[in-house]
């Protein structure tokens, strides 16, 4: 039997909560790492001091950061034990794999090489700091790529099958696992948005030591390869965003549905919605701005293939409950006599959509008896709330689009030597600090949400995942949460604040 929906609801806004606060330290851990080593490497090769002293400096804002993203992610980890059991029984054998290789192999490499980078300045040469400072960001990035192999897999869950015997799903080709195409994508557009974020931070502090008339050398080879580094990693979230959109559509259909308020499916090739106002009650979106041809050409990579609709795709999963009905009855059979062949024939026939006659647990015990009303209410279930999946991607896009123009007008001024002079682009730079976070944030937003009702995508709902917990014991580690990363978030906002205002040179003597 499901827990009770609060139970469900408060698991899923205690997970939420913390992700989305971790995930405030991810993007800037990732920009600052490989920054911090072109910027070394610049040290190495030109010998000039200034470079040691910008590696110093925003090494030391890498470090504060870095701490607060090791602490939050901990106790993110600890809830699949505590809120999410029966999610890390069914599953764990899969997903925890690659969490394991990652505190194995990329943990302890970022620790390591973490304390060289700030101990090791006056024991080392320069270059063996530098490969350091390089072991330190491919640690960082190491790190993201198993977390999002573990993540990439609940939203495509390749290289597992289900065990009718053990009741758990088990890895069948780790590699499929490793190599999953939707993985591959989550990574190298998060890694980029992270570069963008990194690269952010060091343009707007740097613009904020311009607009001061403080560290203007400093301050302008900061710039200069922030802007750089910048326009590369802006291009480059906008392409891998387009992949990402085109592997969702081949296996959650649904996500991409509702992230376009698309109803009905469209004469192809689908046009995407630049702005309107989705009405969940009449299924259509007011005040709609179109172009023609291409969500088609994204999604589908064609002219002549069309985007599923909303209405559709809910009457195709009622097909696959009633499939997942007999898979779940195939099952029980199996749980009674396990050697049955028939039910064993049965099962390999309709096991596939097990996971869709799972859904019905939310309406009735006996999954097998289900009526036609509660495989409808199943069925539109399948339907994450369109309103913010809809407001979050477009307001993610639009951060993205200004990043691009933001970095390529700064490096044409760049170019044209007047970076460091234009001030109406230094206060723009420095007042546009916190929006590589707010699309970050709704990245996942979108990631995650529009995955449900699915912890994995059309094998285990969200609703079944949850532990065996109390709403009163939830909303005590909730209060507990909050009070804790407030007390983090006051420390961290004082200390970057504080070594900013600080500057270089009262920060690396």
């Amino acid at each position: 039997m499901i827990p009770g929906s609060d139970i469900v609801d408060l698991s899923r806004l205690q997970f939420a909560l913390t992700a989305l606060y971790h995930f405030l330290f991810v993007p800037l851990t990732l920009g600052l790492s490989i920054l911090l080593a072109i910027m070394e490497t610049i040290y190495v090769m030109s010998g000039r001091e200034i470079w040691r002293q910008m590696v110093k400096y925003w090494g030391a804002l890498f470090g504060i950061n870095f701490v607060l993203g090791v602490a939050t992610g901990l106790t993110m980890e600890f809830q699949f034990g505590t809120n999410w059991a029966y999610y890390s029984h069914y599953v764990g054998d899969v997903f925890g794999a690659p969490l394991a290789i990652e505190g194995l192999m990329a943990f302890f490499l970022e620790a390591t090489f973490v304390g060289l980078f700030f101990f090791g300045w006056d024991k080392l040469t320069k270059f063996k700091h530098m490969c350091c400072t390089w072991l330190l960001a491919l640690g960082t990035n190491l790190s993201a790529l198993w977390i999002l192999i573990a993540n990439g897999w609940m939203q495509n869950p390749v290289g597992a099958l289900f065990n009718y015997q053990t009741m758990r799903m088990e890895v069948s080709d780790f590699a499929a696992v490793m190599f999953n195409p939707v993985a591959q994508a989550k990574f190298v557009h998060t890694i980029s948005a992270g570069y963008v974020t990194g690269a952010m931070f060091v343009l707007s502090i740097s613009a904020y030591f311009l607009l001061r008339g403080r560290n203007i050398a400093f301050a302008k080879r900061s710039m200069t390869v922030a802007v750089s580094f910048g326009l590369a990693s802006a291009l480059s979230v906008v392409v891998l965003g387009d992949e990402s959109g085109y592997l969702a559509n081949n296996n959650q259909k649904m996500k991409i549905a509702a992230m376009e308020g698309m109803w009905h499916t469209e004469k192809a090739p689908a046009g995407m919605t630049v702005f309107g106002i989705p009405n969940e009650k009449t299924m259509k979106t007011d005040y709609d701005i179109t172009i023609p041809y291409v969500l088609g050409l994204i999604a589908t990579r064609s002219i002549s293939e069309p985007v599923e609709g909303i209405t559709e795709l809910i009457e195709q999963g009622k097909s696959r409950i009633r499939e997942g009905m007999l898979a779940y009855d195939a099952l029980t059979r199996l749980q009674k006599n396990p050697q049955d062949e028939q039910a064993k024939a049965d099962f390999a026939v309709h096991g596939e959509s097990l996971g869709y006659g799972l859904l019905l647990k939310k309406y009735t015990e006996s999954v097998t008896d289900a009526t036609e009303e509660q495989i409808s209410m199943a069925a539109n279930d399948l339907k994450p709330h369109v309103m913010p999946l809809f407001f979050s991607f477009r307001i993610m896009v639009a951060c993205g689009l200004f990043f691009i123009f933001l970095f390529a007008t700064g490096f044409y001024l760049s170019v044209r030597r007047k970076l460091h002079t234009t001030h109406w682009y230094l206060k723009l730079a420095f007042w546009s600090l916190p929006l590589p976070w707010v699309a970050a944030e709704l990245g996942w937003v979108v990631a995650e949400y529009g995955r449900q009702p699915w912890a994995v995508q059309g094998v285990l709902p969200t609703a079944m995942g949850t532990s065996t917990v109390s709403s009163s014991q939830i909303l005590t580690s909730i209060a507990g949460f909050i009070l804790f990363y407030t007390v983090l978030a006051i420390v961290e906002v004082y200390l970057m604040v504080k070594y900013i205002r600080l500057g270089p040179d009262n920060l690396t003597h």
